[in-house]
């Protein structure tokens, strides 16, 4: 049977012992301590290359899909332009005969709110068939008829002044109602100044629906403008069925403002019928309405 004292130094022995097993251990752990840290250190630099490689190749991945989606972008753009251009295309397509169509209709809706100039309706209902009556012609074709109105402005005095001559020539158009043009003369005479191919005046021609209106005109609102206006002379017919009429001033028509007018100029117009005679000229243009002096 054990004693007292063996147990005691069975105690002893197995404390010591205890000790001993203690510091091994904490001589281990701080062995083991600096390599732990080591590889937490290695741990940590493995884990943030890791997650540098991943961020890079999410970003690659990123721009790969933003070009992918910018040229995505760009077909579709230039898909929509395409389409676009071609709609476009076939638009006007589509509208250019509407476009002719309506110009037509508007240009015969003018025609129609123009009309026949009211005298020269007037010529073919009554005056003609009058004329036929008076003289007996057989064939319809021997009928007088206006052909032609030509309106002559002499601008001797301003041959060596261009803007007199572009003031008149603008007058002169404007009362014509159509471009008049400049006349030159065909040779030099020293006497008058007057160089061959110098501006001396400006005349117009005019024919149709502008000479009937510029007729009606001339009889009706000009003439009765002149003052102490008395009638036109009886005289003034050349022979072969032509008639020459002669203007004072500019100033009688209503298109011409009195405030622009630099200078008061004449005019002659001079009215070419188809008549074979005198008298014929005469009766056409009475039945016209120029207003012949009385007695």
């Amino acid at each position: 049977m054990a004693t007292k004292k063996d147990i005691e130094t069975v105690t002893d022995a197995v404390e010591a012992a205890a000790e001993t097993v203690v510091e091994e251990v904490k001589k281990a752990a701080k062995k083991a301590a600096p390599k732990a840290a080591e590889a937490a250190e290695a741990v940590e630099k493995a884990v943030k290359k890791t997650a540098k490689a991943a961020v890079e190749t999410a970003e690659k991945a990123a721009e790969a899909v933003s070009e992918a989606a910018a040229e995505t972008v760009a077909k579709a753009a230039g898909a929509v332009k395409e389409a676009a251009a071609k709609v476009e295309k076939k638009a006007e397509a589509a509208a250019k005969p509407a476009a002719k169509k309506a110009a037509k209709g508007a240009q015969a809706d003018m025609k129609k709110l123009e009309g026949t100039p009211r005298l020269k309706q007037r010529y073919n209902e009554e005056i003609a068939p009058a004329m036929k009556t008076k003289f007996g012609y057989k064939n319809p074709m021997q009928i007088p008829y206006l052909e032609k109105v030509v309106i002559n402005m002499g601008l001797g005095t301003d041959k060596e002044n261009p803007k007199g001559i572009e003031a008149a020539i603008k007058e002169l158009s404007t009362i014509a109602g159509q471009k008049a043009v400049a006349t030159r003369a065909k040779k030099s005479v020293a006497n008058f100044k007057v160089r061959e191919g110098m501006t001396i005046g400006a005349k117009v021609t005019l024919r149709g629906d502008r000479m009937y209106y510029f007729v009606d005109k001339l009889f009706n609102i000009v003439l009765p403008r002149v003052r102490d206006f008395r009638g036109v002379s009886e005289k003034a017919f050349d022979g072969r069925g032509n008639y020459a009429l002669g203007l004072k001033e500019q100033l009688i028509f209503p298109e011409i403002n009195y405030d622009d007018v630099d200078k008061v100029r004449g005019m002659n117009v001079v009215f070419v019928t188809s008549a074979k005679t005198d008298e014929e000229c005469k009766e056409l243009l009475t039945q016209l309405g120029i207003p012949f002096v009385q007695g």
